[in-house]
């Protein structure tokens, strides 16, 4: 998500996380030029995305594998197993 995006309602929450941790991710924040919310929206931002694009590409495979590849078959074996193990 790009910096100049538009942006949606904002809603404040309150969250507990340990001090270490918080202490870290204001430095990243910082580095980067952004705000501890900003950077956090932007990383909340980046999984919800994510996990939509995986279930997204799960669901594309999942109907590749019920409508099966063309084979050149036409959905016909043209073969049993003697004559495909022959020598």
């Amino acid at each position: 998500m790009k910096r100049s995006e538009v942006q949606m309602d904002q809603q404040n929450v309150t969250v507990s996380l340990p001090a270490q941790l918080l202490r870290e991710a204001r430095h990243l924040a910082v580095d980067q030029g952004l705000s501890l919310s900003r950077f956090v929206a932007l990383l909340l931002q980046e999984r919800v995305e994510s996990s939509r694009r995986r279930k997204e590409a799960l669901a594309r495979q999942r109907r590749l594998l019920q409508q099966g590849l063309p084979l050149g078959t036409r959905g016909k074996v043209n073969w049993d197993r003697e004559s495909l193990h022959e020598r």
